[in-house]
C-alpha cells in the first residue's frame, strides 16, 4: 500500500484513532464494569463506536488532505511542470495518483537541471574572465609598442634620421599586429553566426597540401624542421571552400613548425579513405601538449605554457579559426598529444 497517496493516508490515520480509541474503551469499561467484558452489548457497542470514529476520522483526513494539503502540492507541482515545459498558460491537472512522488522526482530533476546550468554558466563565465583576460593581454603589447614609438618621435626623435624612419617601421608592424587581431576575430564571429558563405568546390587535398608546404618551405628549413608529404600517388578529392582549407592546413602546418623540434624536427602529412570521408594528419615530433591542455587549445587566445616558453609569436587564434571552418563545413577537427613525443592534428573533408 502506497501511504503517500491521500486515501490511503486518511485509511491509515483514521484506523490509528479508531484502534486507540478501542483500547481506551475497553480500559476503561474494564476499570468502570467489573464484568462488562461478558456482555455481548459492551462489544456491540465498542464495535458501533469504534467504526463511527473511524469513518469521522477518514472523512476529516481525506477532507483536510485533499482540499487543503495536496490542492497545495498540486499547484507547486502544476508550476514547476509549467516552467520546466516552458509554458506560461495554467492548465487545468488532473490527481495523479502518486502526486507525493511525482512532485518529489520533478523537484529532484528540476534541482539537478539547475545544478546543470549553474555550473555551465559557472564555466562561462571563467571562459568569459579569460577569453577578456587573453584579449587583454595580446592587445597591450602592440599598444604599448605603438605608445613607445610614438612617444619618442615626438619628444625629438622624429627630427633623428637615425631612428624616425626606423621607428615608424616599429609602429606599422605593431599595427599591422592589432589590424590582423581584429579580422581574425571579426572572421571567429562570421563563421560562428553563419554569416560568412562558404565557396564550395571540388579540389585536389594533396596537390594543395604541397603548394602550402613549398610556400612555407623557407620558415621549415630555418627552424631545422622537413616536411614530409606521404603522397598517395594519386589525385585525392575532396569537397570545401578551397581557400578556408587552404587556411587550415597553413596554420596546422606552421604550427608544427613554430612547435617542431629543433633537432631533427620533422613534420609529417598523411592522407586516409574514411569511406566517405577523407582524414588529413599533420604530425611533428615537438613538445606536445599537456592532456590538461587537449581540451582548450582551440579556444580563442588559449596558448599553452609551453607555447608560451617555445615562442613569443602567435596570438592563440588560428586553431580556434580552424576549428570554426571545418565546423562550416560539417565536419570535424582532433588532436592527440604525448609530451615529447609531439602533436598530431587531424581533420576530414568529404570525399568526392
Amino acid at each position: 500500500m502506497k501511504f503517500h497517496e491521500p486515501k490511503n493516508l486518511a485509511l491509515l490515520n483514521a484506523a490509528i484513532i479508531a484502534g486507540a480509541y478501542a483500547v481506551l474503551f475497553l480500559l476503561s469499561v474494564g476499570i468502570i464494569f467489573t464484568n462488562a467484558y461478558s456482555h455481548f452489548y459492551t462489544f456491540v457497542a465498542l464495535f458501533l463506536t469504534s467504526a463511527l470514529i473511524f469513518l469521522i476520522a477518514y472523512g476529516i483526513f481525506l477532507y483536510t488532505l485533499d482540499k487543503f494539503i495536496y490542492s497545495k502540492i498540486r499547484l507547486i507541482y502544476k508550476s514547476i511542470h509549467s516552467v520546466k515545459m516552458g509554458k506560461k498558460e495554467q492548465t487545468t491537472m488532473q490527481s495523479s495518483t502518486n502526486l507525493i512522488g511525482n512532485v518529489q522526482a520533478e523537484v529532484e530533476n528540476w534541482e539537478w537541471e539547475k545544478q546543470r546550468e549553474i555550473e555551465q554558466l559557472r564555466r562561462l563565465e571563467q571562459y568569459r574572465r579569460d577569453f577578456i583576460g587573453n584579449v587583454s593581454h595580446e592587445l597591450k603589447t602592440p599598444l604599448f609598442n605603438i605608445q613607445g614609438y610614438v612617444s619618442t618621435l615626438l619628444d625629438g626623435g622624429l627630427e633623428d634620421h637615425t631612428i624616425n624612419r626606423e621607428y615608424l617601421k616599429r609602429t606599422e608592424k605593431s599595427i599591422e599586429r592589432l589590424v590582423k587581431i581584429l579580422e581574425d576575430l571579426d572572421e571567429i564571429s562570421q563563421l560562428e553566426s553563419g554569416q560568412m558563405k562558404l565557396k564550395i568546390t571540388r579540389f585536389d587535398i594533396v596537390s594543395l597540401t604541397r603548394e602550402i608546404a613549398e610556400l612555407l618551405e623557407m620558415k621549415a628549413h630555418k627552424h631545422e624542421i622537413q616536411i614530409t608529404i606521404l603522397d598517395p600517388g594519386r589525385p585525392v578529392m575532396v569537397e570545401g571552400d578551397k581557400d578556408k582549407i587552404r587556411q587550415v592546413l597553413t596554420n596546422i602546418i606552421d604550427n608544427s613548425i613554430r612547435y617542431g623540434n629543433r633537432e631533427n624536427g620533422k613534420t609529417k602529412i598523411s592522407f586516409f579513405d574514411m569511406d566517405e570521408n577523407i582524414l588529413t594528419e599533420v604530425t611533428d615530433n615537438g613538445l606536445g601538449i599537456d592532456t590538461q591542455d587537449l581540451t582548450r587549445v582551440f579556444e580563442r587566445f588559449y596558448r599553452t605554457e609551453r607555447g608560451r616558453a617555445a615562442t613569443k609569436k602567435g596570438k592563440g587564434l588560428g586553431l580556434s579559426i580552424v576549428k570554426h571552418i571545418l565546423e562550416a563545413h560539417q565536419q570535424t577537427i582532433n588532436v592527440r598529444s604525448t609530451i615529447g613525443v609531439g602533436t598530431t592534428f587531424g581533420f576530414t573533408l568529404k570525399k568526392t
